[in-house]
């Protein structure tokens, strides 16, 4: 059955209620501890964002104004002379760059070295959520991810080595009060809730097209 949308009738515009969403954000915010002392007051403030996105998301629903899901977007353009890799999405950029002995200049990490740290950066974020969700107290948090990659793959005698990096690895290394059952809920909650985690783990479809600048044609 299709679901109907819920009329406005208070008589706000959706970019008021925007707006007061935001103050409703910031207030659960302002009665959280100062996030500096350290990381377990940081999570309170992790907390209170967590519970007033929920709470936006519940209004949504009941008003009928789910969105449908986001299209995320990565440009990457070589720069003229050096070759450099300029990474932008959305306002931010990132520089990926090859090391002095492959016509780089060693300005930025290589590329597989970014998807180790992407790895790295999502496995911190949802630790910090779920510990947060969870209410389990982290004095300190830090991951770090290895894997493989034989510059061999592929050439005689090494046709069977990957030419992807493999034999991916991370560890966690927590500092916290809690007792070793909650860590463990902690990391299991982690595993399964881990967006990029999830998609190394799990097949993936990628379509691609190449398009002459200047022209309609694609190749």
């Amino acid at each position: 059955m299709p679901t109907t949308a819920t009329p406005n009738t208070t008589g706000k515009s959706r970019q008021e209620e925007q707006r007061g969403e935001q103050q409703e954000v910031q207030q659960l915010l302002a009665t959280a501890p100062d996030p500096r002392p350290g990381l377990r007051a940081y999570l309170e403030v992790k907390r209170a964002a967590l519970l007033a996105k929920r709470e936006a998301e519940r209004e949504a629903e009941r008003a009928g104004s789910v969105t449908g899901p986001n299209r995320l977007r990565a440009r990457t353009k070589a720069e003229e002379r050096s070759g450099v890799r300029r990474i932008r999405i959305r306002h931010h950029q990132i520089l990926s760059d090859s090391p002095p002995d492959f016509a780089g200049y060693d300005l930025g990490p290589a590329s597989p070295e970014i998807q180790l740290g992407v790895l790295s950066s999502c496995l911190t974020h949802i630790f910090l959520i779920q510990a947060a969700d969870l209410r389990i107290p982290l004095d300190s948090l830090e991951v770090e991810v290895q894997a493989d990659q034989d510059p061999r793959a592929g050439r005689p005698g090494f046709e069977q080595v990957p030419i992807y990096p493999h034999n991916i690895s991370y560890t966690v290394h927590i500092t916290s009060p809690a007792g070793k059952a909650r860590i463990r809920e902690l990391h299991e909650t982690v595993e399964r809730k881990c967006p990029i985690y999830n998609l190394l783990i799990n097949p993936q479809h990628i379509t691609g097209r190449v398009v002459l600048t200047g022209s309609p044609e694609e190749i």
